[in-house]
Order: structure tokens, then sequence, then C-alpha cells
């Protein structure tokens, strides 16, 4: 038989044979691996230049009186009397900005009667979804800062191996992140108590525990110590490492992994609230609604192996509509399938997806790392209004549950 031959002016087709492609075994992986994190180095180098190191922004006087709940003449009169932070003049002598710590002290006084009261215990908060790409770690780090500059004192626990709420906080996991600055040691059982880990921030009022890749590990330490030690609770080991500083905060937030870990049932059974977010989109809808199934499931379970005859509770339970993209058509309709399943239990406040939230993100930032916003004015105070909105709700769980602990002693 004749060898087909392509017409002429046709396209000629090669009889050439690729050559083999290279297996991609562990050490290439290794390589890539080392690739990623040096190009995540490099870009945090440019993006914090000189020092690498993330700062807090400064607040104007305006700043600082809505947080207060004041007029700007009521500020400029407190000033007078030297009891609070007077900040300092910009060089033309024309403005007035304070540090955060300052704003903190100012709003600490003015907002008395939603601070912890001496004799209740921090109010502790889950955010949690078992699917990735959900704005949670934005989340938990936006309600972190939004109840610092409140006046509250946070501690902030990455609970997610990939770290990315340390990552916010201006530390590199692979690179900035040891053992002992993780839940690590207290899931293996060499700690009872999270204060080894605990660090301090480049935002005062926030204490951060920090995520590191080797916090897969615990998946494994926690599961093991309830097969080797008798009458140990695996669901319970963060909460009683907390159990120390709940008098040493007001809130302690916690960002759970995007699974039902065993990690992040630790997470869950520390809280005294739960944040979801949730974008309205059908499949994020779907996984949410398999997180509330197989948390039932799961409670179920634990209560039974609990001599807690009440079982777990929470006091607040929150669904937040996170990256809501005003111009896409399903939108709408996912919404109401929402807000028509979990009722009071979603936020009256939408996150919308815009452009600020995107832009921050990139560079390991939130909106409240924002000193001056670049793009249109109208768009970063959308974005603001909307978290301002979402701390506020929370908060106002925190105080309820706080006055919750008080009947309770009663």
């Amino acid at each position: 038989m004749s060898a087909l031959v392509p017409p002429v002016g046709g396209n000629q087709v090669s009889t050439d044979i690729a050559p083999p492609r290279p297996t991609i075994n562990m050490e290439r992986i290794a390589g890539l691996a080392a690739r990623a994190g040096s190009m995540v180095e490099q870009i945090r180098g440019m993006l914090l230049a000189p020092e690498a190191r993330k700062t807090a922004p400064t607040y104007s006087t305006a700043q600082l009186a809505a947080l207060c709940g004041m007029d700007k003449a009521h500020i400029a009169y407190r000033i007078t009397k030297e009891d609070l932070p007077a900040g300092r003049l910009s060089p033309s002598g024309g403005k007035r900005v304070f540090g955060l710590d300052e704003l903190r002290r100012w709003t600490r006084t003015y907002r008395g009667e939603k601070m912890r009261p001496a004799d209740r215990k921090a109010i502790t908060i889950a955010v949690g979804n078992f699917k990735g790409g959900v704005a949670k770690t934005t989340t938990a780090m936006i309600l972190a800062q939004g109840l610092s500059l409140r006046g509250h004192r946070v501690l902030a626990i990455d609970t997610d191996p990939q770290g990315s709420l340390t990552t916010l906080h201006g530390l590199l996991p692979e690179a900035e992140v040891t053992e002992d600055m993780t839940i690590g040691p207290l899931c293996d059982g060499t700690q009872s108590d999270i204060r080894y880990a605990i660090r301090s921030t480049y935002w005062d009022g926030i204490d951060l525990v920090a995520a590191a890749p080797f916090l897969f590990s615990a998946e494994f330490a926690l599961p093991a110590r309830q097969m080797q030690e008798p009458g140990a609770k695996f669901w319970d080991v963060l909460n009683m490492g907390l159990e120390s500083v709940r008098d040493l905060y007001d809130v302690i937030v916690i960002d759970t992994p995007p699974s039902l870990s065993y990690v992040t049932i630790n997470a869950l059974w520390a809280a005294n609230g739960i944040v979801v977010p949730v974008p309205p989109s059908g499949l994020d809808f779907a996984s949410s609604a398999q997180f509330w199934s197989l948390l039932a499931d799961l409670g179920g379970n634990l209560d039974g192996q609990s001599k807690d005859r009440e079982g777990k509770a929470f006091d607040f339970l929150h669904v937040l509509l996170s990256r809501v993209d005003a111009s896409d058509p399903a939108m709408p309709a996912v919404r109401q399938w929402i807000q028509a399943t979990y009722g009071e239990y979603t936020l009256p406040v939408e996150i919308p997806k815009t452009s600020v939230t995107s832009n921050k993100a990139a560079e390991f930032a939130t909106v409240y790392d924002v000193q001056k916003y670049e793009g249109a004015a109208k768009t970063y105070k959308r974005a603001v209004e909307a978290y301002d909105s979402f701390v506020e709700l929370v908060e106002q769980s925190m105080v309820g549950a706080w006055q919750g602990q008080g009947r309770a002693h009663r």
C-alpha cells in the first residue's frame, strides 16, 4: 500500500516524534515550590519595602470622631483637656493625625458600653466554610482589625496550614513561622496552654497565633492522641488551650481551613459564635448546605460522647453574603435562596466584590490597611461602609453574649 501523500499546497503534517517529556517527580515539585516561595518573598519585599514589614495606617480627626460617635468639634474640645492623646499636626499644621494606638485609647474611652465587662470572658468567633475562595480569611482579618479599631483587644488564630491569615499580618508562613508560633504543640500534646504561641503584630490591639504548612501534621496528631490517651477529647484541645487567655482578650477570631478537618472541629468547638461567608453563587450555596449538614451530624456524635448534658451550643451564628457581584445575572436568584434558607441568621449587609478588595488582596492587605486609596473614592467608600456595618453587627452579638454570660452567673 502506498503511503498517503498530502495534496500539493495543503498543510504539511509533521511526522517527527516529540521527545518524551521528563516525569514530574518530587524533586521537580520541590524546585517549583522553591521558585514560588522566592517569588512571594520578592513580591512582599517590593510591596513592603524597605523594611519588608507591614505598618498600620494613621487616622484623621474625622475618622476618629466617626469611630467615637462624636463630631470633630467635640474631639477638638476634648484634646484641650489633655487626658487623651492629641495626635500630631501635619508638617503644614493644617491637619491632625492619630496613630492606631492613640485612636484605640479614644475608642475604648468613648465606647465603654460596648467593651468587655471585667467579669466576663472573651468571645471566640470561628470564621468557617468548607469551600475555598469565599473570602473567609479576608473576613477574619477584617473582623479582627475592625474590632480592634473599636477598642477591643483581639487574638487572631490562624488554623489553616496555608497560612493566609498569617500572610495578611505580614509574615511568610514558610520562611518566618516556627512551630512554637502555631497551635501545633497544642495539638500534639507538648503544650496545653496557647500562650506559648502568641506574638504581637504590626497592628496595635491584635496578637497572632500563626500557621504554616507543617501544621498539616495536626491532622495526624489529634486522632493519635484520641487513641493513645484515655479520656482524651480531640475536639476540645484548642478550647482548653484558650482557657487561660479568655481574661486577657475581648475577642478571639479563628480562621479555619476550608474543610471539615480535626483542626476545624477544634476551632468550631472553641467558639461562642460562627461567621460563615457565602458568595451568592449556586456552587457556594450548595457547599454551605453541606457545611451545616456535616456540622449537625458531627455535633450530634460528639455530644453523645461528652458528659455535658446540654451539648455544644453557640451564642450566635451569622451568614455573611460576600463577594457580591451586582452585575452577575444569577446573583438575585441565589441571594433569594440564601435569605429564604438562612432567614434570621443572614446578616443585613452584603460585602461587594470590588476592585478595592481585589487590589488589596494582591498586596497582602485589606481595606483597613489603606492609607490613601488611589482609585475611585465612591468604590472605596462602598467597600469600607459594608465592612464597617459587618463589624458593628458582630460587635452587637458580642455584647449580647457578654450579657448572656452575666445572666448565667446569677
